[in-house]
């Protein structure tokens, strides 16, 4: 075999195209999800010329139509070390800690996902990975139960273990290694409409929590759904209905803006599936489901304070239908500046920093001068997309699709460390790695300026 090793960046391209062929044979509305999304998109691009072409200019167009997240929840602390070692295959990391107990839902989770300029720009594909809580779990015998029948199942084959291992030892895969990894990798995402335990404790574990019984059950963690990103996710929801989608009732995040913030995100409510349990009984199982989700721009710290204070605000009086309560989030967020001016000089966004093509400036330069060849217009910027998640909105997402509206037992302290040492590794801060990329983008435009490769 040829020992010339194939990228991450192209296992993890290789990977998410065969990941939403899957999903799109296991649930056909998510091909029509696609196909609105797409239409959507081509509609938005070519009203607006001035979108398309900064789109294009920064390479964001080329991974619109590849971009996708999936979501999945494991069920213990070998499970998800195993997967973060599948996942750095693909050169994906864990960036970030979500504790959705706060929120009524018995995980805490971590996105992984590439992390540089280059691999976001090739395939930003993230998998949001949820680890069950079983501590929250209050009925002792339950908890036992249930950790005895996850303690018994592996969900990554032999096969793609051997090949996780090969990777680890000699640095990369090669070509035919890299499409067995693939193959083999996919099968721990697939559906299967046989469950490992009998209906009655199916139907216990479903009564503590839906996710539970989600978690719990099945031979493996199945991907619960994969998400496709729109440039308008308001004209996404509208049309729903018509190409026989039903929408969730809100559009999960921020409001509307010229400046879009963060995530907005939406679904169609999950799928009643036909399952056959241990003893022979008959089923059905809610849990995937089709998501659409909308990317602004990164926040910094101070601007992720702002953001989480309005969204309080907001929730302080929360509104049922979706017309009403985008307004009334409209009305509370005017507070937070619209425009890449203000967003930029208040400190609350990142952004990527170019020097203008032909411009030149003698001497050195610092980041003391940002201002000044702004107004000079040497220097300009483009919004760093938000590559992230936000946890009230993937509650909001997993409860309106399992039915649920939460269990208040499960707002504890969150538990960064637990998690952590189920991972193997210590999570990336995602705020952090924002900076870093921003500041690369501003020490890169300022070495251009000066034409001497670096900036003081």
């Amino acid at each position: 075999m040829s020992a010339v090793h194939v990228s991450s960046d192209d296992i993890r391209d290789q990977f998410s195209n065969a990941m939403s062929a899957m999903y799109q044979q296991e649930v056909p509305q998510y091909s029509a999800l696609l196909s609105l999304v797409a239409s959507v998109n081509t509609d938005v691009l070519a009203a607006d010329p001035t979108l398309r072409g900064s789109l294009a200019a920064n390479n964001e167009l080329a991974r619109l139509d590849v971009e996708r997240h999936g979501a999945i929840r494991v069920g213990t602390a070998d499970e998800l070390a195993m997967l973060r070692r599948m996942f750095a295959v693909m050169g994906m990391q864990p960036v970030g800690y979500y504790d959705l107990a706060a929120a009524g839902v018995p995980v805490h989770s971590t996105a992984f996902r590439p992390v540089d300029d280059a691999a976001l720009s090739r395939n930003p594909f993230r998998v949001f990975t949820s680890l069950l809580r079983l501590e929250l779990i209050d009925n002792p015998e339950l908890r036992q139960q249930a950790s005895e029948i996850l303690d018994a199942r592996r969900i990554v084959t032999p096969q793609a273990v051997a090949l996780i291992e090969c990777f680890e030892r000699q640095g990369g895969l090669n070509a035919e290694q890299a499409e067995q990894f693939v193959d083999q990798a996919l099968e721990t995402f697939r559906w299967h409409e046989q469950a490992t335990v009998d209906l009655a404790t199916y139907e216990r574990l479903q009564q503590e929590h839906r996710l539970i019984a989600d978690v719990v059950c099945f031979k493996g963690p199945h991907i619960n759904h994969l998400t496709p990103r729109t440039l308008d996710i308001d004209e996404v929801q509208r049309r729903m209905p018509q190409v026989g989608i039903d929408p969730k009732a809100i559009i999960e995040g921020p409001p509307r803006r010229r400046c879009p913030l963060l995530l907005r995100q939406t679904s169609f409510k999950a799928l009643e599936e036909p399952i056959s349990f241990a003893d022979a009984a008959q089923g059905y199982h809610t849990a995937r489901f089709g998501e659409i989700e909308q990317r602004g721009i990164a926040l910094t710290h101070a601007g992720r304070t702002l953001y989480d204070r309005l969204l309080g605000e907001a929730k302080n009086a929360a509104v049922a239908e979706n017309d009403a309560h985008q307004a009334h989030l409209s009305a509370v967020f005017e507070d937070f500046p619209d425009d890449e001016a203000t967003l930029r000089r208040e400190g609350l966004a990142f952004f990527h920093y170019h020097a203008v093509p032909g411009a030149h400036v003698a001497g050195p330069v610092d980041a003391d001068d940002v201002e000044r060849l702004f107004e000079q217009g040497m220097l300009t910027v483009t919004p760093m997309i938000y590559e992230d998640f936000l946890p009230v909105s993937a509650a909001g997402i997993f409860q309106s699709n399992l039915g649920d509206k939460g269990h208040n037992g499960y707002a504890r302290d969150a538990n960064q460390q637990q998690f952590e040492q189920a991972l193997g590794v210590p999570v990336i801060d995602e705020i952090a790695l924002y900076a870093k990329r921003q500041q690369a983008s501003l020490q890169r435009a300022l070495a251009q300026l000066t034409g001497n490769g670096g900036a003081n």
